[in-house]
């Protein structure tokens, strides 16, 4: 019996490890390599994998399991530490660039209704890329990642109103204001319900889950969390992903978080790969190569635009001049929900095919380019700053700042600690005299009730199996 599903993952997963190796024998990022085999071997390339529900159906589960994975980096204190940056910050970044983009759509002769369209689409960076770039290089904690996932997060909540607001763009709404009331109802009470179940509920159950020592049992509980949270976001209208993002900070207030990150991480890491090689799939070479010197000024100027903005953003809130710079860079792409808003401008005749061919190879460009910015940033932010911004600016703009370079206290700040595996007769005599000689050190216990009895004597515990 032929699976054509398997036919097509052996395809994606084959070709896109080859590329991917090939790519990296010069250095350059896998996730270019993904992007790359859905561009070539894709529809529009040579046809040897076919667009197919499928395979976007595998995509969507590889944002589900990204955005609950960095939901679990975060928590609900520092997401409620970061509610200026979110509404403040990320309000301007998106209000910001989607005037600009509208202005400079109407010296093409773009009427108002679809230059402020192209504006909500420009205004949408890419979730998935961006934080995978930040957890590969540990960068999530620090303060230009969480200035980072802020705006990301507005991001992702924005665009649904968006979609709202597109039928009166196009001059067909109906009952906007009563759609946009019922949302903020539905953001409220689900808000409440996530507090909830991470403050009483999960914590709890995931207990009595590891009290059994079962990994299996456990697995199933987390993911289960995931996808019954994004199921629950998706049904009020709002996106999988912010979901899956509401169910890691659930996870993130219980004890287990590192050891549900293990076990999720595997997942999360081969079914990410089919998202980008979604995104590969939509770029059509054809049109790329005959449209190449527009193409390729129109991505700089969104790159350039969209990091000037989102750093002029951050500054307004008081971040220090690198960390604003930092945060411009990474989200200077157009992300993976403008590609979805983008088929309701389409539907509403916002988007002529010729207009949306040119976002989408303007998108995946910046999406190709986003690797090579982030992982160039440090070096290039350093050298902005030493030849044009002068030292008294420098320091007037330092001194504004009421942010600080520096991580949460507790497990962040722990640097050439002593690692204890396990809490039994042993692990407790080294970590008693550990902490009567002042060593810093950490616990990794799996027992409930060892790690219970560790953090009782002020230990700091990791629970999970080293």
């Amino acid at each position: 019996m032929q699976i054509p599903l398997l036919k097509e993952v052996v395809l994606i997963l084959g070709l896109a490890v080859g590329l991917s190796l090939l790519l990296r024998r010069f250095r350059l990022p896998t996730l270019l390599g993904f992007l790359a085999t859905g561009a070539i071997f894709g529809p529009h390339g040579l046809g040897l994998v076919p667009q197919s529900h499928e395979v976007e159906l595998l995509a969507e589960v590889g944002v589900i399991f990204l955005l609950f994975v960095i939901g679990i980096e975060f928590s609900l204190r520092t997401l409620a530490t970061l509610g200026s940056v979110v509404f403040i910050g990320g309000g301007a970044q998106v209000l910001g660039t989607i005037g600009i983009t509208a202005l400079f759509a109407r010296l093409w002769d773009i009427p108002w209704p679809s230059a402020l369209f192209l504006g909500f689409l420009f205004a949408l960076s890419s979730t998935a890329i961006v934080l995978k770039l930040l957890q590969e290089k540990a960068t999530v904690g620090a303060p230009h990642g969480r200035a980072i996932s802020a705006m990301l997060i507005f991001q992702d909540v924005i665009v649904v109103p968006m979609i709202l607001l597109t039928p009166m763009l196009a001059g067909k709404s109906q009952d906007l204001a009563g759609d946009l009331f019922g949302l903020a109802g539905k953001m409220l009470i689900l808000l409440v319900l996530v507090y909830v179940m991470a403050r009483f509920v999960v914590p709890r159950l995931l207990d009595a889950v590891v009290r059994t020592r079962s990994r299996e049992l456990f697995i199933a509980s987390i993911v289960s969390i995931c996808f019954a949270t994004a199921w629950l976001t998706s049904s009020i209208g709002l996106s999988l992903a912010l979901g899956a993002f509401f169910a890691g900070l659930i996870i993130s207030e219980s004890e287990h978080r590192i050891q549900a990150t293990g076990n999720v991480l595997p997942f999360h890491e081969v079914f990410i790969s089919f998202f980008f090689v979604s995104i590969g799939m939509l770029l059509d070479i054809g049109y790329l190569w005959k449209h190449l010197f527009a193409i390729v000024l129109l991505t700089l100027g969104t790159v350039l635009v969209k990091a000037l903005v989102a750093s002029i953003a951050a500054l307004l809130l008081r971040y220090p001049l690198r960390t604003a710079l930092l945060t411009g860079f990474a989200i200077a792409q157009v992300g993976e929900f403008a590609f979805i808003l983008s088929a309701t401008g389409i539907e509403y005749g916002l988007l002529t095919p010729d207009l949306y061919q040119l976002f989408l190879a303007v998108s995946i460009m910046t999406m190709g380019l986003t690797p090579f910015i982030v992982n160039g940033s440090e070096r290039a932010v350093m050298w902005l700053i030493r030849s044009f911004i002068p030292g008294p600016v420098r320091h007037r703009l330092d001194a504004l700042s009421r942010v600080r370079e520096a991580t949460r206290a507790g497990l962040q700040d722990l640097k050439g600690h002593l690692v204890i595996v396990g809490f039994g007769l042993n692990g407790k005599n080294v970590a008693h005299t550990a902490s009567l000689a002042g060593i810093p050190h950490v616990v990794v216990e799996l027992d409930q009730g060892q790690a219970t009895e560790a953090r009782r004597l002020g230990h700091i515990v990791v629970t999970g199996d080293a």
